[in-house]
């Protein structure tokens, strides 16, 4: 990676305003953000640009994030991007480390710690 290129986030999430806010609030820090509705539309998106990072809600429609993280270690140009769960669910953190995600931030997210955990693995 050249030190001009800005790193890409790609954010799932069913709920059109939260994944709004999510993109809205990171490309204002200077990342590049790609956004997805539902797990199915995440690895179409994912295959064709494969991003530095991934923001991965868990319950969606058509493909939940547990579909989405199968799929994405199935593809062997996927697997190692990183995962950060972001979930409301009360199992959230056992579900993330189950998927082996790098990260769980429950929701309603700090934007804050958003930042510091999404900086910490684009490193």
């Amino acid at each position: 990676m050249t030190a001009s290129r800005r790193q890409t986030i790609l954010v799932v999430e069913d709920y059109e305003d939260v994944r709004e806010i999510f993109a809205a609030f990171l490309t204002s820090r200077g990342y590049v953000v790609q956004t997805a509705a539902d797990g199915l539309e995440a690895l179409e998106v994912a295959r064709a640009t494969v991003p530095d990072l991934i923001l991965l809600d868990l319950k969606m429609p058509r493909m939940d994030g547990e579909g989405f993280r199968r799929e994405q270690l199935a593809d062997s140009r996927l697997a190692a991007v990183p995962v950060i769960v972001l979930s409301g669910n009360a199992d959230a953190q056992d579900v993330a480390a189950r998927l082996g995600a790098v990260a769980c931030l429950c929701k309603p997210i700090d934007a804050s710690r958003l930042l510091t955990t999404v900086a910490r693995h684009l490193r």
